[in-house]
């Protein structure tokens, strides 16, 4: 496995920037990142939106996961679509952006959405490909379904799935509802022998208790990547420190929620909101994964 620094990611994506005018265009044999693009698509949004560049690092990120205008890109729990107004502008009229949600069943489990709150979260599944026009009208083809609905259509044929942030729920609930394990199946299943699974998740040292470190606090390991992923048929080939960030160290009883943009449970207290702005977004592990032969 090869791991790259966020330095080294910063100098190939500037040298890419550098060179890009003077190199001949590309054909479908020879294609790659657009990284002029792609930093048009990052630049173009509000500037609330780009507040949290900074933290997410979204240019170097999508380079890192070798996304390519004109990919099929299925993005798991597109939520707000932070990444999902990104990827529409970027992937072009010639491309697709699939949103995948939770399955139906899982918002239940969370214990704190109502019944019109868990209706919500349902239909934002099928309303996926109207939130893509609110990002973009190039053209840009778009789907919605949960992983459980995933269409036999698309089997073998998407060039890239992303996991952003959107790990930690699936294997909280695994031994519950075999949640990743259904997650990944899908995942296989409709990924391209040559395709990729991108992954930013919340990370936890490995010698944390195992207690909490399940993704009830929004946090995971390394290890248990690394486990689920094989177990499906995949194996780790890059990872990188583009979205580390030592400073959060957390403690036992920590949630990633208490950090900025959630402030959960310290939003109110100038102390503690001091202490978690001083710290930032969470440390972020940044992976790679391919089908194995």
């Amino acid at each position: 496995m090869f791991k790259l620094s966020r330095v080294s990611l910063l100098t190939s994506v500037g040298m890419a920037v550098l060179l890009s005018a003077c190199q001949p265009k590309e054909t479908a044999t020879t294609s790659q990142v657009d990284v002029s693009a792609l930093q048009r698509a990052v630049s173009a949004r509000t500037p609330e939106e780009q507040s949290r560049d900074t933290s997410r690092h979204p240019v170097e990120t999508l380079s890192f996961f070798k996304i390519e205008p004109g990919m099929k890109v299925a993005e798991a729990l597109p939520g707000g679509g932070w990444y999902s107004k990104i990827l529409a502008n970027y992937l072009g009229k010639d491309g697709a952006l699939y949103g995948i949600n939770y399955d139906d069943h899982m918002w239940a489990k969370f214990g704190f959405f109502d019944e019109n709150g868990i209706k919500q979260r349902i239909a934002a599944t099928t309303e996926f490909p109207n939130k893509v026009k609110e990002f973009t009208n190039n053209g840009i083809t778009s789907q919605g379904f949960t992983f459980a609905s995933a269409p036999e259509s698309l089997n073998g044929s998407v060039d890239r799935v992303l996991f952003i942030r959107a790990l930690h729920n699936l294997s909280r609930f695994e031994k519950d509802a075999q949640t990743l394990t259904t997650a990944l199946k899908t995942t296989h299943r409709i990924l391209k022998k040559d395709g990729l699974v991108g992954v930013v998740q919340h990370q936890i040292s490995e010698d944390a208790p195992e207690q909490g470190a399940d993704g009830s606090r929004g946090y995971l390991k390394l290890s248990t990547l690394k486990k689920a992923f094989a177990g499906a048929g995949f194996e780790l080939v890059e990872s990188s420190d583009i979205n580390a960030n030592p400073k959060d160290q957390p403690s036992a009883s920590d949630i990633v929620w208490r950090l900025p943009p959630s402030y959960f449970g310290t939003k109110d207290d100038e102390a503690k909101k001091a202490a978690v702005d001083a710290i930032g977004e969470s440390n972020r592990m940044t992976l790679v994964f391919k089908k194995k032969n």
